[in-house]
């Protein structure tokens, strides 16, 4: 089930995207599961295909999905390998600046503990 609140500071694309991805974490999506059309899953959530497609081409490019011609977008990714050496790194990247902005705003090692922990749990309980 996707829900994209069009009022939220997040773009739909994004909102998209992250609710795939937590869709893997918890099981509900596996490798080799196929993904709704663009033009589908565009029109049952009543946006354009182009965020949905903008959605797949990020997912693909950080190795989740494999668009296949005539199949669609299929699940690569394996929630249960741990990530390479490309995808640690591009996870690091990811999460510098977020790192960054929370020490300007006075979070500790100990505060950022706590929020992945909290946020990890969210993800894995909904």
């Amino acid at each position: 089930m996707i829900f994209l609140d069009s009022e939220s500071n997040v773009p739909l694309y994004m909102q998209l995207r992250t609710q795939i991805i937590e869709s893997i974490v918890r099981g509900e999506l596996v490798k080799g599961d196929t993904l709704p059309s663009v033009r589908g899953l565009a029109s049952d959530l009543g946006i354009n295909m182009h965020t949905v497609n903008k959605s797949y081409h990020e997912l693909e490019s950080k190795g989740i999905i494999e668009i296949v011609p005539k199949k669609g977008a299929v699940i690569i990714a394996d929630s249960e390998k741990h990530a390479s050496n490309e995808q640690y790194e591009m996870i690091v990247e990811e999460l510098r600046p977020i790192v960054a902005e929370g020490l300007v705003y006075g979070l500790n090692e100990e505060d950022f503990h706590q929020l992945i922990s909290k946020i990890m749990k969210k993800i894995k309980e909904v």
